[in-house]
């Protein structure tokens, strides 16, 4: 009769999960039959996860509406499980996504991460690992990111209405380009939930991918170019800064501090010199490349009529409710 498994409660993640490769080792050998008792992952274990899901579900909701929540949420998880499932390809011990709930504008969420063993896989599983989050997430985001536009509304500047103001990374202008035309002298894009939530998907993407420390970009340059990727993060980081004092937009502040807590160099791998292949090569670089075409330097404002003239309003992306009916012009 098969046990019921061993019970992992109070083990750590780490002892965890050099249990189970043990078992399946012993399991290889032929000293345990695949029917043994497998140790299991205790509830506690999946509560946590489930409930940071539901609370920046509700976050989400909250600041954008069910669409846009539906939509983020939807490119947030497909983002995490491209890192968890090739994870569990490669033996990787993981932890299950951890969602980060912030129910303040303009995004409702901080994204999500996964916890890794350091150290733990190949050069080959570093690449892989680091790389099927952005473009899992972009399958989703991309179409997502087109159909908001086609179903935004294009009307004339509000000046005397609050609202957020988004930059228009790359992507976004020609996607808005080549599904409305030049918008018109004194017009804005005004964003559908969906699209909203396309943006965001596509800055949280890009955002991750510059290529410093342990983001998603630091992985795959490090796969890519090993330890002189530390230099080209210390060069990336300095470049940052240097636009923060000559610009005066300090936008990036919390992001910089993020990294140098983390460190902005990669440990190594199990093995830093197993071969990649063109294949992987180029896909990596292509995918690096994105940062360039997703991200613009001045991402979001906050735009007050009663702090600044009506006529310095810069054109923008904005995230407001349409105007009534009898204001919008045609197309």
């Amino acid at each position: 009769m098969p046990q019921e498994g061993l019970d992992t409660d109070n083990l750590t993640r780490e002892e965890f999960y050099e249990l189970l490769d043990r078992h399946e080792r012993e399991v290889d050998l032929g000293n345990v039959s695949p029917a043994a008792g497998r140790p299991r992952v205790h509830r506690q274990r999946l509560f946590r996860p489930l409930m940071l899901f539901l609370a920046t579900a509700l976050s989400t909701w909250l600041i954008g509406g069910p669409v846009y929540s539906a939509a983020l949420m939807s490119i947030l998880l497909f983002h995490e499980m491209g890192h968890f499932l090739q994870s569990v390809r490669y033996g990787v011990p993981a932890s299950f996504p951890y969602f980060i709930p912030m129910p303040l504008p303009p995004f409702g969420t901080m994204g999500a991460v996964i916890l890794q063993q350091r150290g733990a896989g190949d050069r080959k599983a570093l690449f892989d690992i680091a790389i099927s989050g952005p473009l899992a997430g972009l399958v989703v985001a991309l179409p997502m990111t087109y159909f908001g536009i086609q179903w935004s509304t294009i009307a004339p500047v509000q000046t005397d209405v609050a609202n957020f103001q988004f930059g228009e990374p790359l992507i976004f202008q020609w996607l808005i380009e080549s599904i409305h035309g030049t918008l018109p002298q004194g017009h804005d894009l005004y964003m559908h939930p969906l699209a909203h939530a396309g943006w965001v998907g596509i800055f949280i993407t890009a955002l991750n991918l510059v290529p410093v420390s342990e983001l998603d970009g630091g992985h795959i340059l490090y796969a890519l170019i090993r330890k002189k990727a530390h230099f080209v993060a210390i060069g990336f980081l300095a470049m940052v800064v240097g636009y923060m004092v000559l610009t005066s937009h300090y936008q990036w502040l919390l992001m910089v501090g993020l990294v140098m807590l983390m460190g902005p160099k990669h440990p190594p791998t199990a093995n830093d010199y197993v071969p990649l292949g063109w294949g992987r090569k180029i896909l990596g670089w292509l995918t690096l490349a994105f940062l360039i075409i997703g991200i613009t330097p001045d991402p979001i404002n906050f735009y007050d009529p009663t702090q600044q003239p009506q006529s310095q309003k810069p054109a923008t992306v904005e995230v407001v409710s349409p105007p009534v009916e009898s204001q919008l012009q045609p197309q």
